[in-house]
């Protein structure tokens, strides 16, 4: 009996969740979990994001951040500062320590992602890049219209 063959959505997953065990099999020692090195690298690309906006980019909860937040301020490696007009909210920042630690953790990603593409040519890469983003691109669009109901075949 043939199996049938696995589906992008499955093919992407599965990819998606090796890189991701991968990196975390080489980032072990370090002591970060996966979430603490996401909250820290979107940070890092948004410093001065409140708490519910940097929820919003993780696509996460911002209970569930907050406990991620409290461990990363706990360890000196986030710091929680005022908002200069609007005392409700709390403006997030990296320090020194985390931005040390995405340094490192950016040599292991690369050092991952050129594991998962050994003997894929240049071009082969710039091509599925290129790919990739146009499914990006679209799926974005299809998120922001509104879905309709089709009848199941």
């Amino acid at each position: 009996m043939l199996k049938p063959a696995p589906t992008l959505g499955f093919l992407l997953h599965d990819v998606s969740r090796l890189l991701r065990k991968r990196f975390e099999q080489r980032a072990k020692h370090i002591g970060l979990t996966r979430a603490q090195w996401q909250t820290i690298a979107y940070l890092s690309r948004c410093e001065g994001i409140h708490q519910k906006a940097l929820a919003e980019l993780l696509e996460i909860t911002p209970i569930s951040l907050m406990r991620v937040l409290d461990n990363l301020v706990e360890r000196g490696m986030v710091e929680r500062r005022p908002h200069e007009t609007d005392r409700r909210i709390t403006l997030l920042y990296t320090t020194e320590t985390s931005r040390a630690l995405l340094d490192d953790g950016r040599k292991l990603g690369e050092t991952t992602r050129n594991e998962a593409l050994e003997g894929i040519s240049a071009e082969e890469r710039q091509k599925l890049f290129e790919i990739l983003e146009v499914m990006k691109s679209n799926l974005v669009e299809a998120c922001r219209a509104p879905v309709e109901e089709e009848p199941l075949p």
